[in-house]
């Protein structure tokens, strides 16, 4: 029989953990819920560890579930039957919904203490049953096809469910300060965006675009991702800057081998002075240390001394590339990140780029540059966009 869940239960992630903090965590855990279930009508409840959905048209228990798989700060999600707590009507019930062929095992929580049996002697109950009811099924507690879940709560309510889905976990997005992300468009930085939503930041994006030599592709693909990561961010707004202008002079006046090391220096510069104006706290990478040229040790060190107040965030820095690939796929970023449409560090990539810099080297290369109007320049190109 196809069954109709009326009710769906979802189980906080390490929120459970905090200390006296732990109402704050809740409260955004909730506020993000509600945010993704606004076209929605619905009633939430909660007790203990959990929020229950209810009230909601049937037929969109799946889109529900849907969005709620991409709120960080929930362990796991499952589409239940809410009945009143009542031992025949359990019983009933359970008997009713199982399918007809197959192994199953039951297992109950039960919360209610008033109820006279045990956890197990209440599953043992319902099994028999079952059993009764429906000789085609057997018991197999260790290799079965289905679970049959019975959770009798201490509110006076069973909640019945064979699944459980499992959330994203983490922290609620914005429990955890804001953060600007360079999104270049490849595999690493959407991921790196993802990740640090998950750990409960509130994520901004800032991407450079060098028109002619990187075309409007380039820059859709980028608008793709960060509706993706919006999924996960409750929103995302991206900063577009031109750097144009600032490539062609570092191309036209500083030593080939340094391209890489002093552009990223200049990202790390517009980035740092975007984050201050919009009240961010931290600058955002997809670095993973050792994977390219300008992610050595050196490499690394050389653009981060350019800020002064920020720290950088790198969440993929020991990751394999098949770490990140897989995280690509888990998001729904991979397919997008491929697309060979041209960054603006692959243009103005060198043939041979220096992969142990020495930063007195790299300053005294920038010596002949107009650091500060470059900037400047640069940050009044800036284009805003939300979604």
């Amino acid at each position: 029989m196809e069954i109709e869940y009326n009710c769906i239960l979802i189980r906080e992630g390490e929120i459970f953990l905090k200390g006296k903090n732990r109402n704050q965590f809740e409260k955004q855990l909730l506020n993000n819920i509600k945010f993704k279930l606004k076209n929605y009508e619905y009633l939430i409840n909660t007790s203990r560890n959990r929020l229950y959905i209810e009230s909601f048209k049937t037929s969109y228990i799946n889109d529900i579930v849907d969005e709620l798989k991409t709120v960080f700060g929930i362990h796991s999600i499952s589409r239940c039957i809410k009945i009143k707590t009542d031992l025949e009507n359990i019983f009933s019930l359970c008997s009713s919904i199982m399918p007809t062929k197959g192994t199953f095992r039951v297992s109950v929580k039960r919360a209610d203490k008033s109820i006279k049996y045990t956890s197990i002697e209440l599953a043992k109950e319902i099994g028999g049953k079952i059993l009764l009811q429906n000789p085609g099924n057997s018991v197999d507690l260790e290799n079965f096809e289905y679970e049959l879940i019975i959770d009798i709560r201490e509110n006076g309510y069973t909640y019945i469910y064979f699944e459980k889905i499992p959330g994203g976990g983490g922290l609620p997005v914005g429990s955890s300060n804001k953060g600007l992300v360079l999104l270049s468009g490849g595999i690493d930085s959407p991921v790196a965006a993802i990740m640090m939503s998950k750990r409960g930041m509130k994520v901004e994006a800032i991407h450079f675009h060098s028109y002619p030599f990187t075309g409007e592709l380039a820059l859709k693909k980028v608008r793709d991702l960060c509706k993706i990561i919006s999924k996960y961010n409750l929103g995302i707004k991206l900063h577009i800057v031109k750097f144009t202008e600032i490539q062609q002079e570092i191309y036209k006046r500083c030593p080939k081998e340094f391209l890489i090391t002093i552009m990223r220096r200049f990202m790390m510069r517009i980035a740092e002075k975007i984050s201050l104006l919009n009240n961010l706290n931290c600058i955002i990478t997809g670095e993973s240390l050792g994977q390219v040229a300008s992610q050595t040790i050196e490499g690394i060190t050389s653009t981060d001394m350019v800020l002064s107040s920020l720290p950088v965030l790198r969440p993929l820095i020991a990751y394999d590339k098949t770490d990140t690939i897989v995280l690509a796929n888990k998001f729904n970023t991979f397919n997008l990140s491929i697309l060979p449409y041209e960054d603006c560090c692959t243009v103005f990539l060198p043939d041979n780029p220096s992969i142990h810099p020495n930063i007195f080297e790299v300053e005294k290369a920038e010596i002949g540059l107009c650091i500060e109007s470059l900037v400047q320049n640069a940050i009044e190109t800036i284009e805003i966009e939300k979604y």
